[in-house]
């Protein structure tokens, strides 16, 4: 028997008693062949791996009270035979699976009046499916690992009051077939689901079979409930004995559930206030992010379909985020259609279509042929390998790689125009540029018929991304222009402006898009170079000439001659 400990000679299993004693850690001479511990109201401040090493007779295990901060993992890996312990009234912060390693006979297991903010999943799987109570109220709880909880087959009392729980999973508490007793009462609940329970034996009350089931046992007071539709199942259990109250709505604030009359606890069928998409249009590949905002009571939970119509689900191009936003990270042309945001509650549901345009990569017509130019290339090349030809020389290689790199040029100045809403007399015109820099100064478009000379200008904004055209005339083809115009100097495409043609008549077709030509300086800037080069070559030669002149004029002159009179005439 340890000091300070007793050791009951009358017990009929080995017991010691220890607590209140002032013991500062677990004594070492601890008889490993005891069934009962107490060791309760004393400083124990940690638990090490091998304090209860080799007891596995152990049966009941009691810590309560200590100030117990630190539980090392694997400290009760040998009790294999324990089957309740008591941890309530310590200061643990968290609790991890490797701490209750190895509890596979526990059935009952206190930790009350703890600090436990967190709790890892696999903290039960040592003891799932033979646990009958587990207590972890008066805790810092926010939240519950509630499929390790569901698991717990034989669970049968459950106590989860004086936490900050916001929310409880529809079904968690369904799927425990034995649960009796369930207590959720000061926390911060402001919805409980249903919970159903198996029936119990009929009781005679009035003449009517009333079942007891864990309904009735369920405990629920002090969380700020949101009374509506959601509660009339646990407003049909209420009397005037339980202490459930309302927080909201304002109408049922700190009125009682029981006294609230059923048709009082209502619902409201969702609504979308708004839901689009931002940009409307984009290039396949570039990121979009759709919007929806929807209110009802209770909030609505919100779901997006794609254009196919199949739920759209996260994955590593599409994120569904908290707020009910929906992000497209790379656009393909699949996308391209209305997405429907669906907004459902326990009181219907609200749909709203919201159009994503995704337009293609252009494609300029030279790099086409010049593509099957190459594929033509690449077929000779083929069959100069099989009959034993020569390997391409560098040459043709870099004149290969020049020309890739005009076509990216080519490629990377172009401004994608799109037609759509074709009426008699109308088109809605939309465009992206493919270059987004800060030098953007504005977007010219430019229009006119076959019957029109004399083209039609319209100035927008730079970050304009679509026009409504409402004064075509009907059956005529028209030539349009769209061009993104850079400030000089700035950081941008190759050229000062990026732009894109398209010729479409005024009743419903495919548009055609080509480029429209493009002023050349090189030729003028060269002229200019050469000019000013043969001007100053002649302007510096006659200097010379000058200089030279004067030079010989000086070395004919005789030493010591003087000037007596100098006469100079000039006729005319």
């Amino acid at each position: 028997c340890p000091p300070r400990c007793l050791c009951p000679a009358a017990a009929p299993s080995p017991t010691l008693l220890c607590a209140r004693t002032g013991l500062l850690a677990v004594p070492p001479s601890l008889d490993r062949a005891a069934v009962e511990l107490r060791l309760a109201d004393n400083f124990i401040g940690a638990v090490g791996r091998a304090d209860f090493a080799n007891m596995s007779s152990l049966v009941h295990l009691t810590l309560s009270r200590n100030g117990l901060r630190r539980l090392a993992p694997g400290a009760f890996a040998d009790l294999r035979a324990l089957r309740a312990l008591h941890l309530d009234g310590n200061r643990l912060p968290a609790l991890s699976g490797a701490q209750l390693r190895g509890l596979a006979s526990l059935r009952h297991l206190i930790l009350a009046n703890n600090q436990l903010a967190t709790i890892e999943p696999s903290a039960f799987a040592a003891f799932a499916s033979t646990v009958e109570d587990l207590d972890l109220s008066h805790n810092n709880l926010p939240a519950l690992p509630w499929d390790a909880v569901a698991a717990m087959g034989s669970l049968a009392t459950l106590t989860l009051d004086h936490n900050l729980l916001e929310r409880v999973p529809a079904g968690a508490v369904a799927r425990l077939p034995r649960l009796a007793r369930l207590d959720l009462t000061a926390n911060r609940l402001r919805a409980l689901p249903p919970v159903p329970g198996p029936p119990g034996p009929s009781l005679a009350a009035g003449g009517n079979p009333l079942h007891c089931n864990c309904e009735l046992l369920l405990a629920a007071g002090g969380n700020p409930l949101h009374c509506n539709c959601e509660l009339l199942w646990l407003r049909r259990l209420a009397h005037a004995g339980r202490l459930e109250s309302c927080a909201s709505p304002p109408p049922l604030a700190g009125r009682l559930l029981w006294a609230v009359p059923e048709e009082e606890l209502a619902c409201r069928a969702p609504a979308i206030a708004g839901a689009a998409a931002v940009p409307p249009a984009v290039l396949e590949g570039q990121p979009l992010r759709l919007g929806c905002a929807a209110a009802g009571d209770p909030p609505p939970v919100l779901h997006w379909l794609a254009p196919d119509g199949r739920l759209v689900q996260n994955g590593s191009r599409r994120a569904l985020g908290h707020d009910g936003s929906l992000e497209l990270r790379v656009a393909t042309l699949g996308d391209h259609g209305a997405f429907t945001c669906v907004a459902s509650n326990a009181a219907g549901e609200a749909a709203a279509r919201v159009q994503v345009a995704v337009l293609p990569l252009p494609v300029d017509a030279d790099d086409a042929e010049e593509e099957e130019e190459g594929g033509e290339e690449g077929e000779g090349d083929e069959e100069d390998e099989e009959e034993g030809g020569d390997v391409p020389e560098p040459s043709d290689m870099a004149r290969n790689e020049s020309r890739v790199d005009d076509r990216r040029r080519r490629r990377r100045r172009r401004v994608l125009v799109a037609v759509g809403e074709v009426t008699g007399t109308s088109a809605r015109i939309r465009w992206v540029p493919q270059h987004h820099g800060p030098g953007l100064r504005m977007i010219q478009i430019r229009y006119n018929s076959s019957a029109d000379e004399a083209p039609v200008y319209r100035l927008l904004p730079p970050s304009s991304r679509s026009l409504h055209l409402r004064d075509l005339a009907s059956g005529r083809r028209y030539l349009l222009c769209v061009a993104a115009l850079h400030s000089p100097g700035a950081p941008g495409p190759p050229s000062a402006s990026s732009s894109s043609s398209s010729s479409h008549p005024s009743d419903p077709s495919v548009p055609h898009a080509e480029d429209t030509p493009r002023p050349h300086f090189v030729g003028g800037t060269v002229i200019v170079v050469m000019g000013a080069a043969i001007a100053a070559s002649v302007l510096l030669f006659i200097l010379i000439l000058g200089a030279r002149y004067k030079a010989a004029a000086a070395a004919r002159r005789p030493p010591g001659a003087a000037v007596a009179s100098v006469c100079s005439q000039t006729n005319g």
